[in-house]
């Protein structure tokens, strides 16, 4: 751990960033223990259930715990500050979206492979059907993410110049475009309108990391920062009251809103609060080693830790007692043990896949043509899961296609050893 933690330039790094992109991953992983629970329904037989959106506090507390709006500010820190040195190092936009988008496809991969066997295996031996389609539908919720972070990647080089030459009027833009949905979206009834915000939703949340990347969070004063953050969530009250929102930030998702960009805002001006904070905490070697640890297997915990949840959920189950009741006192109170257990299990397995996940060395860029052909590839199967929910057909397609788009991708390159922190983010 030492040695690879010596090899990380700390100097270039805004460390409590990779502590906040830690700490989101963690918070996913918490709030799904949460929301999925399994157990035995009225007639015997097992049941997938939802003990948190139950609760009458869930949907005032998805305005603190829904931070995927902050996990895209800190990408587009990240994505700025990865474009300005990939630029001077002479790279171009079609060798960055190649690099950005073989990150997430590469990991994507083995586990649309996983789905596809489990699937496969759950059929073969007649499990039942409900079950087996809620659980998969519940493995294969996050990777919406992967849809949305691919276009926010792709978007960046354009993105970064439009940042760089009119950072306001850009800013402005993608607003008009979010409002101009959300309005076409609830005027017409026509849900899947807003799936157009995919294209302005998040890569607005991401353009708020170039401005972090640019100080501009930095020269505000906090009692300036406190009152836009304010601000922010007193918006969010008549947006979710009487205009067309869902009262739950888990409910605005997919497709994303207009209060997710709000909700960004406000997550952007209290990590910046919190900044001096952080950079505390990010004095401790402990700490310092355990986000790194965990930075450098952050994709394959998101990717990988609903089915490993899942699976230890299965093993409780086998096991007299081991089980509590979804909902019950026994089975809120087993929740920290789960979380360290699904923990322990996701660590374990990143041993397993690291090295698959690591870029290697990569050769000369493909033409833009195979590149954008990747991207397409590599883009349709969480699309597909995050608009019909993951079945046996969508985990065998998605299984081709990632496969395909990690081909093209790493035509002519080498294995190496893994590098000590990714940066998905």
């Amino acid at each position: 751990m030492t040695s690879r933690t010596a090899a990380v330039d700390l100097s270039t790094r805004d460390l409590t960033l990779d502590l906040a992109r830690v700490v989101c991953v963690l918070f996913v992983i918490v709030v799904h223990l949460v929301q999925v629970g399994i157990g035995p329904g009225p007639d015997g037989e097992l049941i997938a259930s939802r003990p948190a959106e139950q609760e009458p506090w869930f949907d005032t507390v998805t305005w603190v715990g829904q931070i995927m709006p902050l996990f895209f500010v800190v990408g587009g820190f990240a994505a700025s500050v990865g474009w300005r040195s990939w630029t001077a190092k002479g790279g171009d936009a079609a060798g960055f979206i190649r690099t950005r988008t073989l990150r997430l496809a590469q990991p994507a991969l083995p586990l649309f492979a996983f789905f596809a066997l489990v699937l496969v295996g759950a059929t073969a031996i007649g499990a039942p059907p409900a079950l087996v389609s809620d659980a998969a539908i519940g493995a294969g919720s996050p990777l919406w993410f992967l849809a949305a972070y691919l276009i926010c990647q792709a978007a960046v080089p354009w993105l970064a110049r439009a940042h760089s030459l009119a950072p306001r009027r850009t800013l402005a833009l993608l607003t008009l475009g979010v409002v101009a949905v959300d309005v076409a979206r609830f005027s017409s009834g026509v849900t899947d309108l807003g799936l157009l915000n995919l294209l302005f939703v998040w890569p607005l949340v991401q353009q708020l990391g170039f401005w972090y990347a640019d100080g501009w969070f930095d020269r505000r004063h906090p009692v300036t920062l406190i009152a836009l953050a304010a601000a922010c969530y007193l918006v969010l009250w008549p947006l979710t009251a009487w205009g067309p929102y869902s009262t739950s930030m888990l409910g605005n998702l997919n497709p994303p809103t207009v209060p997710l960009v709000v909700l960004g805002v406000a997550q952007a001006c209290l990590l910046r609060l919190l900044r001096p904070v952080l950079s505390r905490l990010m004095r401790a070697r402990v700490m310092q080693g355990a986000v790194f640890l965990l930075g450098s297997r952050l994709m394959t915990i998101y990717l990988w830790h609903l089915p490993v949840m899942l699976a230890l959920t299965g093993v409780t189950l086998l096991i007299p007692g081991a089980a509590p009741t979804p909902s019950s006192p026994e089975w809120w109170w087993s929740r920290p043990v789960m979380f360290v257990a699904v923990l322990g299990v996701l660590l374990a397995l990143s041993l397993l896949i690291v090295r698959w996940e690591a870029l290697g060395t990569l050769s000369a860029t493909p033409p833009r043509g195979v590149v954008a052909v990747a991207w397409l590839c590599a883009f349709l199967p969480p699309f597909a899961v995050m608009q019909w929910f993951l079945d046996l057909p969508i985990a065998v397609v998605g299984a081709l296609l990632l496969a395909v788009a990690v081909v093209l991708l790493r035509r002519g390159a080498r294995r190496t050893q893994p590098a000590s922190v990714r940066s998905e983010a």
